[in-house]
């Protein structure tokens, strides 16, 4: 069986044919000069991806990062100081859970919940939140939100002697288990 030649030119193969003649690419008038680099596929023996592909960026079926997601610090900045915003709330979460492990659960809870509304609170405010942009600004600050005003709220009215009480919700707990 005949060995592979992997110097020649596949369809949509970004380099330039040995020839010199125009690339499939250039004959029909898409623009050139943008590469992006096929991910999967083995480095020849010169260190370059067997294949390449001709596709825009923004079109690729990779995942693109969400809106806000660049550094919240300049590039030159340490690394947690260009993650700051993240950082300080995966930080208050382990102050919380530390509590909670400690027997102080219901205000480790409490700050638990708190954290993810910062959390909520800096994703609305801020342009860039680093690593704390993880989908579109307006479902992380659903899901920030809603996660941590329900920790905190049952946080609150855990018993014994619960801080908050809010009688409709005794009322259909005995009208389910009843």
């Amino acid at each position: 069986m005949p060995a592979e030649d992997t110097n020649a030119e596949r369809p949509g193969d970004a380099r330039a044919p040995e020839d010199g003649a125009p690339r499939a690419s250039q004959a029909s008038g898409e623009p050139d000069g943008i590469t992006v680099r096929d991910p999967v596929s083995a480095p020849d023996a010169e260190g370059r991806p067997r294949r390449t592909t001709r596709r825009f960026p923004l079109f690729t079926r990779d995942t693109a990062r969400p809106e806000g997601g660049g550094r919240a610090a300049p590039g030159d900045a340490p690394a947690p100081a260009r993650q700051w915003p993240v950082l300080t709330v995966t930080l208050l979460v382990g102050v919380g859970l530390l509590l909670t492990a400690l027997d102080v659960f219901r205000w480790g809870l409490v700050l638990v919940g708190a954290a993810l509304l910062l959390g909520a609170a800096l994703r609305w405010t801020m342009p860039r939140v680093g690593m704390l942009a993880v989908r579109s600004r307006f479902t992380d600050i659903a899901t920030y939100g809603v996660l941590g005003l329900s920790i905190a709220l049952l946080a609150l009215m855990a018993q014994p002697n619960p801080v908050l009480e809010i009688p409709f919700l005794k009322d259909t707990l005995h009208f389910t288990v009843s």
